[in-house]
């Protein structure tokens, strides 16, 4: 298993997926296409069932059951893409064995070191064989470890028939990076009753409650005049968007807030005097909270069209995504055995909130309970982003062990 996990995972990262926001295509990168087209060809020679991508670059695949229990039709999903923060092309993944404990090199002519005086985390996978960077782009293990762990499990089961499961399906799906993974997801097609992302971060996390999540795009519109003629004629839509900017709660800000606090965060400012663009993500784990943080940016908004011009501070919001624990407490059990099935095989679970986007949300609300469950990666979506292969190997074998739990208490 230790063999292909990192065969598969280096082979995966070095394909360039990375999304693509301003696409309107799908999947927003033939990179994503061509990763879905590999994964095709090894699910039919693993000798996986019903193996499709549709012309939307999702992959879906069956590893068909061998009971005769009446067991729930449960699906593991992973994305296709990588993160747009940082480059994703050329990837040259470096597999490090035994790790010392100590700071690792990750390109010694640009000086970048990976340390753990930096990541303190780092010290506690001293021992294991660790996969990072070359220092000049992100690795790619949110999601390609979670890709690598469901084949890897699938492959598993199929050599070994003694153990018993219902039926499973598999699904790679595009675009989660930028938000839009479930938006051509056909449930129906998917056929499952419940499903987990393999999409998390560190050993051990199993993650069911996520973000209420809107979006929000704010245009300022100023008048741009000559600075030695502009009294009482300019007006700077730079500083506008400062203004509006400074009546937000600062302490109410990602790099102030944990755990199920809330935030505003302002993603991207493109400013001149004549005109900015502001765009700012909202987010809170309570409804109500999340309800009256837009309400503050609608007053925000309304109180600078009445000093500016109603023509002048144009707002557009829209939500994303909710909480998905109000669909998944429901069929807590799914979250149980996961809990068990870590148990089982050693790992003290971590039930935590997620402070970003999963596919789950949606899928949720979509009709399909999706909880979220670590892949082993850390320090996503930069340089410094590296993937234990002994966490590989756990979740992969969290992934058998829930099958056959599911298969025991039918």
């Amino acid at each position: 298993m230790r063999e292909e996990l990192i065969e598969r995972f280096t082979t995966y990262v070095k394909v360039d997926t990375q999304s693509n926001e301003e696409s309107t295509t799908c999947p927003t990168t033939e990179g994503q296409r061509e990763l879905g087209a590999i994964l095709v060809n090894e699910l039919k020679e693993i000798g996986m069932s019903d193996v499709t991508m549709d012309e939307n670059g999702y992959v879906m695949a069956t590893l068909p059951a061998n009971t005769d229990k009446k067991v729930p039709v449960i699906g593991f999903l992973a994305h296709l893409d990588t993160a747009t923060d940082f480059t994703g092309k050329n990837v040259n993944p470096i597999v490090r064995e035994n790790y010392d404990g100590g700071d690792i090199i990750l390109n010694a002519a640009e000086n970048i070191v990976l340390s753990p005086k930096q990541f303190p985390e780092l010290a506690e996978y001293k021992g294991d064989t660790l996969i990072t960077t070359d220092g000049t782009t992100l690795l790619g293990a949110d999601d390609k470890s979670g890709i690598t762990e469901i084949m890897v499990a699938m492959h598993y089961l199929l050599k070994h028939p003694e153990l018993k499961h219902g039926k499973i399906r598999v699904a790679f799906t595009p675009d989660e990076e930028i938000g839009r993974g479930p938006a051509l997801f056909d449930v129906d097609a998917f056929g499952a009753d419940y499903a987990y992302t393999m999409d998390g971060g560190p050993r051990g996390q199993l993650e069911y409650e996520s973000f209420n999540a809107a979006g929000a795009k704010i245009t300022f519109k100023g008048n741009s005049v000559h600075p030695g003629t502009a009294k009482n004629k300019m007006v700077n839509a730079t500083k506008m968007a400062m203004e509006f900017n400074a009546q937000l709660p600062q302490n109410e800000a990602p790099e102030y807030t944990e755990g199920y606090e809330g935030f505003y965060h302002l993603l991207t400012l493109n400013s001149e005097v004549e005109e900015a663009k502001a765009a700012y993500i909202i987010r809170d784990f309570d409804h109500l909270k999340f309800v009256e943080r837009k309400a503050k940016v609608a007053e925000i908004v309304s109180s600078m069209q009445e000093k500016y011009g109603k023509d002048k501070v144009i707002l557009e919001i829209n939500d994303q995504y909710y909480n998905m624990r109000e669909k998944i407490e429901p069929v807590k059990e799914i979250v149980d055995i996961a809990f068990d099935a870590m148990k089982n095989v050693g790992i003290e679970p971590l039930i935590e909130p997620i402070r970003g986007g999963t596919d789950g949300s949606q899928l949720s609300f979509k009709g399909l309970p999706t909880p979220n469950i670590f892949a082993g990666g850390e320090n996503m979506h930069g340089k410094f982003e590296y993937v234990s292969v002994e966490n590989m190997e756990l979740a992969t074998n969290v992934i058998i062990e829930m099958i056959q739990l599911f298969e025991k208490r039918a």
